[in-house]
């Protein structure tokens, strides 16, 4: 028996090239929607062709502004660094200049003391010096002690007769005034010497006992 007589051979046949019968359709209307658009294209000109735009970082159009206030926080940078170096070598000149100043305060210091030590004990030395003189002197006669009072300056012999008792310093004066002659005139110098002595005594009232 032939298999083409069958009836659901056709049915079959009939399901299978229903697909391709629809796709050879669909190619054909394909086909003429493309050959109309190129006609169209041909007799109109080619359609504007549409591109996004390029996209862009939303800060490229600041880029100037960025850049300038770039260069002046550098400029500010470069100032307030080169102030900071200025700010530190003036801190450690002055920081040198103060040891300086302090170890020459302190040399000063200690020579003041050494200086006050020296004179102290000159002082001290000196007024024995003075008292022994006076003793001796006072031992002399009148004449001998004025021949040697002569050669002195009268603030040493002023400071002499200050530790002399009173009744050894009237018979000097008197010894002292009996010389009138022009070339000494021990009388007049007698006169000095007494008036000085006063001052000098008085001087040591005020100040105390």
């Amino acid at each position: 028996m032939n298999i083409l007589s069958k009836p659901w051979f056709a049915a079959v046949l009939i399901v299978l090239l229903q697909p391709a019968v629809a796709l050879f359709l669909v190619n054909q209307s394909a086909s003429a929607i493309v050959a109309s658009l190129v006609a169209q294209t041909s007799t109109e000109g080619a359609p504007e062709v549409i591109r996004p735009k390029e996209s862009r970082p939303p800060w490229d159009m600041w880029t100037p502004e960025i850049e300038k206030v770039a260069k002046e926080l550098k400029l500010e940078r470069d100032g307030l660094r080169e102030r900071e170096q200025a700010v530190v070598q003036r801190e450690t000149r002055l920081a040198a200049e103060s040891a300086e100043l302090a170890r020459t305060r302190k040399e000063i210091e200690a020579q003041r003391a050494e200086i006050s030590q020296l004179l102290t004990a000159v002082g001290v030395d000196e007024q024995k010096n003075l008292k022994s003189l006076a003793q001796t002197y006072a031992s002399l006669t009148p004449k001998a002690a004025v021949a040697i009072f002569s050669e002195m300056d009268d603030s040493t012999v002023v400071k002499i007769l200050s530790l002399m008792k009173a009744d050894t310093v009237g018979p000097i004066f008197e010894e002292m005034s009996k010389d009138k002659s022009e070339k000494n005139n021990q009388a007049q110098r007698a006169a000095v010497l007494s008036e000085r002595l006063r001052l000098m005594k008085a001087a040591k009232s005020a100040a105390g006992p």
